[in-house]
This record gives C-alpha cells, sequence and structure tokens, in this order.
C-alpha cells in the first residue's frame, strides 16, 4: 500500500538477526552539496553500526540534467528524486537520502519516508558582489533564484526588482553572481555553510522575513518498505521534534495539492509545549498573497497543517494556487485576476 503525505512512523520492534557482515547502499544525487549530505549520513551510520559496511551508489537526477528551462516547468523538485527512488525500487540501493524539501507528498508503492534529521538554520540568503543588504538594491536590480517560493516574497517586499531564473548546482551560480548576471542571488543558508562557500561571496544577509518551504534544513531518510535493516538504521537518524514539524509541513502540501515547486511557503515549530505553522501562498509577481497561522498544544498539534490547509482553502487557496502557476515565468505577469 502506497505511503501518501510521505512519512510512516511506525516502529517494528521484531527485528530478525542479521548476518555477522551487513552491507546497506545509499542512493543519491551527485551533486556536490548531496553528496556531502550522504556522506555525512554514511559516517553517522557507520559510527552507530560498526558491523554495517556502506556504499554510495551517485546518480545524476533529471534535475539536475535540464538547466536550460525553470524548474517548475521541467516537474517540479520530483525530478531530484525520481532516479534515486527507481534506483531502490530496482534493488541497487536500500537508502535514499534527500533534502526533505525537494521530496514530493506523495511517496511510491514500496518505499517509506520513516525518518528525518535534525533541521538546522532554514534561513533564505541574500548573496551580492556589489550590494550589502536587499534594501541597497537600485531599482530594477536583476535578482537570481530557481524558487517561485522566493520569487512570491521577494517581489512581494520589493515590486520593483527584476527577478530572473537560476539553474544549475551551487557552484555554477555563485560563479554567474560573480561574472556579473545577476546583481544579487537567493540560497538556501544551510547548502552554502555545509560547504563552506559564504565566505566567497563579499555580501550575504540572511533574509529573516522569508518564510522557507516545506522541510528546508532537514534530510529525509527514505528506504524499501521490507528492508528492517534499512529501517533500524533509518530510525537511529530520526529526529522527533524535526519529524513533527516537518510532518505537518507535508501535511499542509498536500491538502492544497501543492507541487513541491509552487509558489507556497510553510514552517512549522515548537516553543516549549507549542507548535506554530504559518503559511504564504500568492502569485509570482508578489501579488495576491494569502497567509494565515495557526498555533495549538503540542500534544494536540497531529491536525495543525490540514487545519491550516483548511482554513485557507477557505479563502480560495486552491484556486490561487491554480492562477499562480499558470502565470509562472510568463514573461508579463498580470498585476489582477
Amino acid at each position: 500500500m502506497s505511503t501518501v503525505y510521505g512519512i510512516n512512523h511506525a516502529k517494528n520492534t521484531n527485528r530478525s538477526k542479521y548476518p555477522a557482515v551487513r552491507k546497506i547502499t545509499i542512493a543519491t544525487r551527485a551533486s556536490q552539496l548531496a553528496l556531502w549530505q550522504a556522506y555525512h549520513i554514511k559516517g553517522r551510520i557507520e559510527a552507530t553500526f560498526t558491523d554495517v559496511q556502506v556504499e554510495l551508489n551517485e546518480i545524476t537526477s533529471m534535475g539536475d540534467k535540464i538547466l536550460d528551462k525553470p524548474l517548475a516547468l521541467v516537474g517540479g523538485k520530483g525530478h531530484f528524486t525520481k532516479e534515486l527512488e527507481d534506483e531502490m525500487l530496482s534493488g541497487n540501493a536500500d537508502i535514499a537520502v534527500h533534502s526533505l524539501k525537494d521530496v514530493p507528498t506523495y511517496i511510491p508503492e514500496g518505499l517509506e519516508l520513516v525518518a528525518i534529521t535534525e533541521r538546522q538554520d532554514q534561513s533564505d540568503l541574500y548573496l551580492s558582489h556589489k550590494y550589502a543588504t536587499l534594501a541597497e538594491l537600485p531599482n530594477g536590480a536583476v535578482v537570481g533564484t530557481t524558487s517561485l517560493r522566493r520569487r512570491m516574497q521577494i517581489l512581494a517586499k520589493r515590486p520593483d526588482l527584476t527577478v530572473k531564473d537560476l539553474r544549475g548546482n551551487v557552484n555554477t551560480r555563485l560563479r554567474k553572481l560573480a561574472e556579473g548576471q545577476y546583481d544579487a542571488i537567493i540560497l538556501a543558508y544551510i547548502g552554502l555553510a555545509r560547504l563552506d562557500l559564504i565566505k566567497d561571496v563579499p555580501y550575504s544577509q540572511k533574509l529573516d522575513f522569508m518564510i522557507p518551504p516545506m522541510g528546508q534544513a532537514a534530510l529525509g531518510i527514505e528506504i524499501v518498505s521490507d528492508n528492517e535493516l534499512a529501517h533500524e538504521i533509518a530510525m537511529t537518524l530520526n529526529h522527533e521534534p524535526s519529524f513533527l514539524c516537518t510532518e505537518q509541513e507535508r501535511d499542509f502540501v498536500a491538502a492544497i495539492e501543492a507541487g513541491c515547486s509552487a509558489p507556497v511557503a510553510v514552517n512549522a515549530t515548537i516553543d516549549g509545549d507549542t507548535m506554530h505553522i504559518v503559511a504564504m501562498i500568492g502569485y509570482p509577481d508578489g501579488t495576491h498573497i494569502l497567509r494565515e497561522e495557526l498555533s495549538a498544544p503540542l500534544a494536540e498539534s497531529s491536525g495543525l497543517g490540514k487545519s491550516l490547509a483548511a482554513k485557507m482553502i477557505e479563502q480560495g487557496a486552491v484556486e490561487l494556487l491554480v492562477e499562480a502557476e499558470k502565470i509562472a515565468f510568463k514573461s508579463e505577469m498580470p498585476q489582477r485576476l
């Protein structure tokens, strides 16, 4: 049976005995950041399971190959996960390590997303060789980003800017910035921090006003459903607070039926005994913004994401997203319906 909305957190305590030498193969994208993530998980597994041999199966995903079109127009971020899932379903890997923000809310039959690593800094980061802050950008300055979510929030704050698509791996994007193709670009802080690349850009600024996407700054551990060793290993990687928060974010996105690349921002956090979730959707040009938030006691928070989605659906969220995705990346975006 398929795991819909992406997460199956059931624990199997009835484990069979394993042979003396055990092996786990991790499917990973071949990009620099994805490999950092895969080797990080490999190291954690080997530190905990000294009798397990861990190998990597490196795959160049379709999302890494198609660089001449906006990501949202070639199937969204699902292109970053499909090939890894195919490798697992074909028996060539036991575990896949994903940037959770790239994982669609539907998981194929035979696979399960069972663990979420501890979430790190979720900030979006402004980078420039010319201007110290976003506020200092002159009218008409060119800002690069692949994300419709970022485009929406940047233009809602600075409608005078020109936002253009930015594809390629992290180093390619930084090179384009250095070459002057953009006055500034927006990337995820955590990826740059993991690769120690922030120091190479003269100006950087965390954009605290930006709401992150579903799952930002956490890793999702997907496994083959009937693989008991993979399940045992994955559960040692799980961080419960991050699991609970990202589960609500994924429930929200699934309920409003938004793709991974849609102009949707959603973030759940835990403060003491309370969970809080905030979401924003709108047109990629920064207009028609709908923003809502909800809170609940942590013990009663299991349906918080769906409740927020229902609240926004009543206000026309689904229809708004349909129109938003229609106008995405058109040369002239309508200012009104």
